[in-house]
């Protein structure tokens, strides 16, 4: 099946919608986690929104992008749900990073 681009377009940011909200009803997921099983987090998920906007001429500070992820003020968000990284994780991030053994 074929779409047209504007239907492209509404489809992808649905779904990028469901992700954003996916992300907020599991704050419970760590970044780290996330980093370790899928290279990406939801700090890279918000600069990825801000280059999109900067590409299409959009000043968007990275608080703005970080609030629109997180649905909250970053520094918020850590206090509430950030937990300190475990040493399991720690290793799994060196390993993924190629620093591990």
């Amino acid at each position: 099946m074929t779409m047209d681009p504007t239907t492209r377009t509404e489809v992808e940011a649905a779904a990028f919608r469901r992700l954003v909200q996916h992300l907020r009803d599991h704050p419970e997921v760590q970044n780290i986690d996330l980093m370790i099983l899928a290279d990406f987090c939801r700090n890279c998920l918000s600069r990825w929104y801000r280059e999109a906007a900067e590409e299409r001429g959009v000043d968007l500070p990275d608080d703005d992008a970080r609030e629109a992820v997180y649905g909250m003020p970053y520094s918020r968000w850590k206090a509430e749900h950030q937990l300190p990284a475990t040493p399991e994780q720690l290793e799994a991030m060196a390993k993924r990073k190629g620093g591990g053994s």
